[in-house]
């Protein structure tokens, strides 16, 4: 769920430098979503990695 929310505060955070003009707000915004995705993306493997054990396990 972590990684969700950091990618639409990312979002707002970077809409929020472009209608202000703010680089540094962009900036931190675009950082926030890529930390975002890539919890989801850490989250998916290890769901997976998971489900590989349990069927290894049964």
């Amino acid at each position: 769920m972590g990684g969700r929310i950091d990618v639409v505060k990312g979002r707002i955070k970077e809409a929020a430098g472009a209608l202000t003009g703010n680089d540094k707000l962009r900036a931190a915004g675009k950082a926030d979503q890529v930390v975002g995705k890539t919890k989801i993306a850490i989250a998916k493997v290890a769901d997976k990695a998971d489900k590989t054990v349990e069927k290894v396990v049964e």
